[in-house]
């Protein structure tokens, strides 16, 4: 089978595509032939050396998301047989075997199944970016803690960088949820994808008072903040949230340091939350995948740019410059065509 292997870290040129034998699925493991490989800022960090999953073996094969279908079973596995569409998560995590190959090797807690009718590309932009976006919305104070339909009827949604992979699938599950949802984004392209994702209201922070603009949608302030840069954006959040608010942190954009206004943050009771998903912990990550399965039944997750979240494709053998692609701020989603469905 082909597979994008690197044996030391570095730059993109470290990726080179082998040939290697078919691995045997072990105890509590699924083989799963590879359709659609997804690719986050995750993957080619941890290439470079940095990010939150570093490389521990000889050889690693790159990228956490991807869909396909089940090809064989381990033994002590059930819930799954060959022929089963799923998608992937943490693939490379702690683990030799990523998704960019043919034939992956994944924990069975790592699989979830792929809804009929429900798009490959789709299931490969799950993963990281929905998974981080369900603990980003289920963190507040008084919940909820799981999502559906209605759970956060009543909430409003601050998603900042609605344009982005993790803000993309916090739209449509706070949407699919029952949240009225604003996002700030920093162009009118950027939202029209906001605006297609599902949000209520955008507001373009270079452009406009987005003090003004996030209140004329949430009044009464905001409930929960979905939050890609804390140490910009610290001082807004403080002037829009509600009595009681949570900023869910999930990641570093514009600085690893933030300064807060204590006074304030004790007036309104607010919470910060940081998350990684990573190290979230097994039941939060279960009920995470449990969500965005049911979420998926109900269409609640498309992609493609008339669903906010634009697809670029690349092949196999161009991992590379996939890799590359997000590295240097690509809108959307970057998907590797592995093997034909």
């Amino acid at each position: 089978m082909k597979a994008i292997v690197y044996s030391v870290t570095g730059s993109s040129d470290v990726l080179r595509l082998e040939e290697r034998a078919l691995p045997e699925p072990g105890e509590g493991e699924v083989r799963v032939r590879v359709v659609v490989s997804g690719v986050n800022p995750t993957d080619w960090k941890s290439r470079e050396g940095g990010g939150s999953a570093p490389t521990r073996f000889a050889e690693q094969v790159p990228n956490q998301d991807g869909a396909g279908i089940v090809d064989a079973v381990g033994p002590g596995v059930t819930g799954f047989a060959p022929g089963d569409r799923v998608w992937m998560f943490l693939a490379a995590y702690e683990r030799p075997g990523g998704t960019a190959q043919e034939f992956t090797i994944v924990p069975a807690e790592r699989v979830a199944p792929l809804p009929d009718g429900v798009s490959f590309d789709v299931g490969a932009s799950l993963g990281v970016p929905a998974l981080t976006a369900h603990r980003a919305l289920t963190v507040h104070d008084g919940g909820p803690t799981r999502l559906a339909p209605g759970a956060l009827a009543g909430r409003t949604v601050l998603v900042a960088g609605g344009a982005g992979a993790v803000g993309h699938a916090a739209i449509q599950l706070a949407h699919w949820a029952g949240a009225t949802v604003v996002t700030t984004v920093s162009s009118a392209s950027k939202a029209a994808l906001a605006t297609a994702a599902g949000a209520d209201a955008t507001v373009n922070y270079r452009d406009d008072d987005a003090v003004a603009g996030i209140r004329a949608t949430a009044p009464d302030g905001v409930d929960i903040v979905v939050e890609v840069s804390p140490a910009r954006n610290a001082a807004l959040n403080a002037a829009v949230l509600a009595n009681q608010g949570s900023v869910a942190v999930y990641a570093t954009d514009g600085g690893a340091e933030m300064n807060l206004d204590v006074r304030t943050h004790f007036a309104l009771n607010i919470r910060y939350q940081f998350l990684l998903l990573y190290t979230m912990g097994t039941d939060a990550i279960a009920a995470a995948v449990a969500d965005v399965t049911a979420a998926l039944r109900d269409g609640a997750l498309p992609v493609g740019e008339d669903a906010g979240l634009p697809i670029t494709r690349f092949a196999l053998d161009r991992t590379a410059a996939a890799h590359d692609a997000v590295a240097g701020g690509l809108v959307g989603k970057a998907l590797i065509d592995v093997a034909p469905e």
